[in-house]
């Protein structure tokens, strides 16, 4: 190794290790504790060093990391030589002069001189090595001890860091304490200040009430705030604030009134000064009202006085043409007021609404009182205002509506009016107040009631109460209706329309109902028929000569209206004929039939039915007794059979249970009552006197009323005794002779059925060929005759040929059933008088009945006129329908 590179190995070191050289005085003073320990040369250049000078142990110790080098370094190599050679110089001193002098031999050679000075340079080397590596150690050891100084001095700063943050925490919770201490220490006194301030902003001074004399407690005068500030919030927050807060310490409007309650039953004595908190109650509330006061200002005195400049404007009548109302005052300044009474009253709904919470608390509920209150007595004088600035305009175009229109078109063009009115109402008052449910503000609904009931009510009421014609009612009712269904499709802003509206049909239906029970009280149930009325057959032949008169289809000169024309009156022709009271019935019937409630139109129905069925019996006995039975059954089945057509498509039950109170037992349970002398009148029980006599003698009778059974019954006898009239009046003595027939043989071969005894001489008398043969051939010749007018008689009352044809099966059948039995007794019979000759000549009779039926039944269908003429009969077919009675109704 060279000492050039020795040397720059040392100089790298010294700049390497100077970076770790100790700087604090602790640092130093703990290095020179190690030199004195180790004995180094740190000791003794802590020795040599005596002044205590720092940057010479800097500097020593900086020697002592760095690389020491073999040539440079003869100072601290010396002084180490000289260290150890005084350390061992006690010890050594008889050897000294023994190795000096081998010394001066061994130089003298020089191979020994060579030796020695590569021995020195090792040495030298070594030694070199020797002190690096104590300068490294002692430099480790340095390191070693900062790193437990530093360590240490960590722990250190945890343990305070910790000490100051728990220190830190406990300072921060105790000053949140005093925080809400002195929150609550100063929370009576924010209210306290509240009061005393806000007073001179709303303009209250409160006068001192310790003394008893003084009656007023405070003096009302000019506020210096105004509603429209941005302020105005939060005075009346820290007023509700400031009632809820002395109100819960004092006790409230209870104890107010119990300490005034006091001091008035203790007049003559001293009076008590008010407690603090109950003073301050009483003044939050006077704070309170004076600011409700500057609201009521705002809102409801503005309402009033822009109301009376609006009455002033206006003309002297105070009436605003209908087509300008809109337009006009009273809309447009409203609307310039409403958007600042929307916001005040949405300001008063908040209050109210933060409120709610508290409602139970002492002084809540007075909070909330003065806020509704405030609310009330705006809707109030806006609803009253709107009314008296609406009131003579609505009722001067009601009046106008009524008489430039009629019933019907007033109705209607009022209803519309109505409707746009109490839209418009509506949205007005959403503006001012704000509610989403508008048709929920009593205050609002009533005022448009009001308004109704005094303009459109009064009108159409006017109208309803002279009208007696059923069209025009049932027109009435009719748009009634339609216009009270499309103002229920607006329930928010048209339901005080609705409503009306619903009122008004009620009107107007029980109107029609009266008018409908009185026609039938007066044209059926207490109907006289005249001697015209029942003029039957001979306005039915009145009705085929005006039929047979009108021209025919291609005669007509006219269109489709033309036609149409001819056949309506032609309706109307076969319309009169009919029997008045069932023209009326079904005539009222057809009317009101969907202008009226359904159990309303069934108890008509049935009532009426009853009493039109009734009035055709009668009608029927009138005629046959002035014309003929045949007559009479004919006109009972036609008017039947027309009056069960055309109730048929109404769908009704016509059935319903009448209950009356039955007194026949009343006589009995009173005398009981009144014979029983330990009755008691006070048990509360069924033995109870009173109750005994009233369940004892009045009972209650049910019985069921069905006038479609009734109806159909009716019809049922009408065509049986037609029926059996027209059997009588063909073959009456053919079917005699065979029911006697029938009867002789039934009661015995050889007897009569009262004695038993044989009658043989009568018997052959009545089954002599002769007289079977004269009954035979009178019976053909009196259908020959008979049957064709029996035919004409039936398609003059009845036009629909398959109604002709039921109601003479049954006869002809009944004919063809005597024949036959006629003909099988005839061809049984052994009698000596039935010889061959007087048995065929009595079936060739027989044989001619049927050929009379079928022949009369021809030329019938051949003569049968035409009723209606061709462009009549679609519309008849649809106006006037005949039933065809059914075998059940026959039978």
């Amino acid at each position: 190794m060279s000492s050039a590179a020795v040397g720059s190995s040392g100089s790298s070191g010294v700049v390497s290790y100077e970076a770790y050289a100790p700087r604090s005085a602790a640092q130093i003073a703990r290095l020179n504790r190690i030199e004195e320990l180790t004995a180094g040369p740190t000791a003794r250049a802590s020795t040599a060093g005596s002044s205590g000078n720092d940057a010479g142990h800097s500097l020593f110790f900086s020697q002592a990391m760095s690389v020491p080098s073999l040539y440079h370094d003869d100072e601290f190599d010396w002084k180490s030589q000289s260290r150890q050679s005084k350390a061992e110089e006690g010890k050594e001193e008889n050897k000294e002069d023994t190795a000096a002098s081998l010394d001066k031999k061994v130089h003298t050679s020089p191979v020994v001189q060579e030796a020695v000075s590569r021995a020195m340079e090792l040495s030298q080397a070594l030694t070199h090595q020797w002190k690096h590596t104590t300068s490294l150690r002692l430099a480790c050891r340095a390191s070693l001890n900062i790193a437990q100084d530093i360590s240490a001095a960590h722990v250190a700063l945890i343990r305070h860091s910790g000490e100051l943050s728990a220190a830190a925490d406990r300072l921060h919770e105790q000053a949140t304490a005093l925080e809400n201490h002195a929150a609550e220490i100063g929370q009576p006194l924010q209210h306290y200040n509240a009061v005393d301030r806000i007073g001179i902003q709303v303009g209250v001074l409160f006068k001192n009430t310790n003394n008893p004399q003084q009656k007023q407690s405070h003096v009302r005068g000019l506020a210096k705030i105004k509603v429209d500030d941005d302020e105005f919030p939060k005075i009346l927050q820290e007023i509700d604030e400031a009632i809820l807060y002395f109100g819960k310490e004092s006790g409230g409007s209870q104890a107010l009134q119990e300490l005034q309650k006091n001091q008035s039953s203790r007049k003559q004595q001293q009076q008590q000064p008010l407690s603090g908190n109950l003073e301050y109650y009483r003044r939050a509330l006077v704070l309170q009202e004076a600011a409700l006061f500057l609201i009521q200002e705002a809102v409801a005195d503005r309402i009033q006085t822009t109301a009376q400049q609006i009455t002033n404007a206006l003309p002297s009548t105070q009436v605003v043409p209908a087509d300008q109302l809109e337009a006009s005052l009273i809309y447009t300044r409203f609307h310039g007021i409403s958007n600042r009474s929307n916001r005040l009253i949405t300001l008063v709904k908040d209050r109210l609404h933060n409120l709610q919470g508290q409602r139970y608390a002492q002084g809540g509920e007075e909070a909330l009182t003065a806020y509704y209150d405030l609310i009330q007595k705006c809707r109030t004088t806006y609803c009253s205002c709107r009314e008296n600035l609406l009131r003579p305009t609505l009722r001067a175009h009601m009046e106008q509506l009524h008489k430039l229109h009629g019933p019907t078109g007033m109705t209607r063009l009022a209803s519309v009016f109505w409707i746009r009115l109490c839209t418009v109402e509506t949205n007005l008052y959403v503006d001012f107040f704000g509610d989403t449910q508008p048709h929920k503000a009593s205050e609002l609904q009533a005022c448009l009631a009001s308004l109704c009931t005094a303009t459109l009510h009064r009108t159409v009421r006017r109208s309803l109460v002279t009208l007696t014609d059923l069209d025009t009612l049932c027109q009435i009712v009719t748009v009634l209706r339609e216009e009270g269904n499309q103002a229920s499709q607006q329930p928010t802003t048209a339901l005080a329309a609705a409503k009306a509206l619903m009122h008004l049909t009620e009107d107007a239906q029980e109107r029609l109902i009266f008018c409908a029970n009185r026609q039938l009280q007066k044209e059926v149930i207490r109907f006289k028929a005249t001697p015209k009325d029942l003029d039957y057959p001979n306005r039915l032949l009145q009705l085929r000569q005006k039929q047979q008169h009108q021209p025919s289809a291609g005669q007509v000169e006219g269109g489709a209206s033309d036609s149409l024309e001819d056949a309506q009156e032609q309706l109307n022709w076969v319309y009169e004929s009919w029997f008045p009271p069932m023209r009326t019935v079904l005539r009222i019937l057809s009317k009101i039939f969907r202008v009226v409630e359904a159990r309303v139109f069934e108890d008509l129905a049935l009532n009426s039915i009853q009493a039109c069925t009734a009035a055709l019996k009668d009608g029927a006995q009138f005629i046959r007794t002035a014309k003929s039975q045949r007559d009479a059954h004919l006109f009972l089945v036609q008017h039947l059979l027309i009056l069960r057509e055309q109730v048929s498509p109404f769908d009704l039950e016509l059935r319903t249970v009448e209950r009356q109170l039955d007194f026949s037992e009343a006589g009995k349970a009173m005398a009981k009552f009144l014979a029983n002398r330990n009755r008691r009148l006070l048990s509360m029980n069924t033995e109870n006197a009173i109750v005994m006599l009233l369940r004892e003698g009045v009972s209650v009778q049910e019985s069921s009323v069905d006038s479609k059974r009734d109806l159909e019954d009716a019809l049922r006898t009408a065509c049986n005794d037609f029926i059996a009239h027209a059997l009588q009046s063909l073959a009456g003595k053919l079917v005699n002779f065979v029911q006697e027939r029938s009867n002789n043989t039934s009661t015995g071969p050889s007897g009569d059925g009262a004695t038993g005894t044989p009658n043989k001489s009568q018997q052959k008398i009545k089954e002599s060929p002769q007289l079977v043969t004269e009954i035979l051939q009178e019976t053909v010749e009196t259908i020959k005759a008979q049957l064709p007018t029996l035919w004409e008689q039936m398609s003059l009352y009845l036009d629909n040929p398959s109604t002709q044809s039921i109601l003479l099966k049954p006869v002809t059948k009944k004919i063809m059933k005597a024949v036959s039995e006629l003909k099988q007794w005839m061809n049984n019979t052994v009698d000596h008088q039935w010889n061959s000759d007087s048995r065929s000549q009595a079936l060739a009779v027989a044989n001619q009945v049927e050929p009379a039926l079928k022949l009369g039944q021809q030329q019938q269908a051949q003569e049968k006129p035409q009723m209606l003429p061709p462009q009549a009969s679609n519309v008849a077919a649809g106006a006037v329908k005949e039933s065809t009675p059914t075998t059940s109704t026959l039978e």
